[in-house]
């Protein structure tokens, strides 16, 4: 379990949280000050609330737990609360056990869903800043907004496809690949990952080749 440690929690990127459980952190606990008694205008405990908020539904959206984060808010003079928080968590993670176990996938599963994940990190800021950001800064507020089943499909329709995509880039990265073997790889509909490799062939980001039948990265 690895606890953040910055200056201010609004500086916790959902890179580095992701980041952490790439290196093979199990768990993962962010710490800031108490909502609405941030010392800087910009109020940047809110942000890591966002980030935090971002990160498990990523997480859950690539079968990890997204009980493994956990955000807690308290002032300098908390330290009993910070210590009973910590204890709390780390129990917790210690009966999840390690990363990708209760979940049923192995190291080498996780490692790869959270660099497709990781790759998606800028366009995921971008999103968030135009169609995620939570107009008012209070506590329930950004509960209502990210508990709300609304945001939920929200989120899946701006990530899922862009997170098959990366996942497919991955893969090509290794060795060209036939629609049918990064279907079976992936668990995708063949019928999506054509869909997917059209739209990229469209952006340059792969090409097809006739005499293999096999996708692979565009050539720079």
């Amino acid at each position: 379990m690895r606890l953040i440690r910055v200056m201010c929690s609004g500086r916790v990127d959902l890179e580095f949280i992701l980041r952490a459980f790439a290196n093979g952190e199990d768990g993962v606990f962010i710490g800031g000050c108490k909502l609405d008694e941030c010392n800087y205008v910009t109020h940047g405990n809110y942000d890591a609330l966002a980030n935090t908020y971002m990160a498990k539904k990523i997480l859950a959206h690539i079968g990890l737990n997204p009980d493994r984060l956990r955000i807690e808010f308290m002032s300098g003079a908390d330290g009993n609360l910070l210590a009973r928080y910590t204890d709390e968590f780390a129990k917790q993670i210690k009966e999840m056990g390690p990363l990708g176990t209760s979940e049923g996938m192995d190291r080498e599963k996780v490692r790869f869903k959270l660099a497709a994940a990781r790759n998606l990190v800028p366009f995921m800021r971008l999103a968030e800043r135009e169609k995620l950001r939570v107009p008012v800064k209070s506590k329930q507020a950004y509960n209502g907004f990210f508990d709300n089943p609304d945001t939920d499909r929200l989120f899946d329709s701006l990530f899922s496809d862009k997170l098959a995509v990366s996942q497919i880039l991955l893969l090509l990265a290794d060795k060209p690949l036939s629609t049918s073997e990064i279907s079976r790889q992936l668990d995708l509909n063949p019928s999506d990952v054509s869909r997917h490799m059209i739209t990229s062939s469209r952006h340059g980001m792969v090409m097809y080749d006739t005499a293999s039948n096999c996708y692979s990265l565009a050539r720079a």
